[in-house]
């Protein structure tokens, strides 16, 4: 079996993910480190990832965790911040999520350790969409709506057209449903600020049609079987 098969599915990471911690040196099988991307592991061989041992899991996990503010969406943080996988402790077996959100911004999560299943949802080729809904501050014109929906500049991309919807718009602040079918870092913040808006709030409803819907904040649930199949395609 592929070396990067293998760490996906004992839930150590993406395929794309566990390459890159193959090519970082952090991969040894048979008591050597391993840096070859195409490397087979043999069966009965040993593999181990920054020195703990990883084995295959049989059951599947998928889960949606309500990230809240304050969590780094990674396994490991390098400054010490707190990560999604705090909240994760009781999941059965090694969980990892797909895809991020920002230190910032809340709301649903895929967290799994099926490997295939991730790397399938990241793919750009599927372009899986995702709501969310954004509180901003001031008064957004329908100019600048129709800028949104039509595609802006984020800093040498210019994004897809978007579904973009006022929700509720106050005196000093609005809320926006917005959809989009990419996935760009910080992208929805980004095309905000585009148009000269500040968002202050930002919540990810929906992913591929599968709902947050009133899971709480640092909670989680499993995935129905209907929901993978949803976002799976089947």
């Amino acid at each position: 079996m592929r070396l990067n098969k293998y760490l996906a599915q004992a839930g150590v990471a993406s395929r794309r993910k566990a390459d890159g911690l193959i090519a970082a040196g952090k991969v040894m099988v048979g008591g050597r480190t391993v840096t070859e991307l195409g490397f087979d592991v043999a069966d009965g061989q040993q593999v181990s990832v920054e020195g703990k041992v990883i084995a295959p899991q049989v059951k599947k996990t998928y889960l949606i965790l309500n990230k809240p503010k304050g969590y780094i969406t990674t396994t490991v943080d390098e400054r010490g911040r707190p990560t999604v996988m705090e909240l994760v402790q009781d999941a059965p077996g090694r969980v990892f999520p797909v895809g991020r959100l920002d230190e910032k911004t809340t709301g649903l999560l895929i967290m799994t350790n099926d490997g295939d299943f991730a790397n399938r949802l990241m793919h750009p080729k599927h372009g899986l969409i995702k709501a969310y809904r954004a509180h901003i501050s001031g008064v957004i014109s329908k100019e600048k709506l129709a800028k949104l929906r039509k595609g802006v500049d984020i800093g040498g991309y210019v994004t897809a057209p978007a579904y973009v919807e006022l929700v509720k718009q106050g005196a000093n602040s609005a809320v926006i449903e917005i959809r989009i079918g990419e996935g760009r870092n910080r992208q929805v913040r980004k095309m905000f600020a585009a148009v000269g808006c500040r968002v202050m709030e930002l919540e990810r409803t929906a992913v591929g049609g599968v709902l947050l819907g009133r899971l709480k904040q640092g909670h989680t649930r499993k995935m129905t079987r209907a929901e993978i199949e949803l976002l799976l395609g089947e």
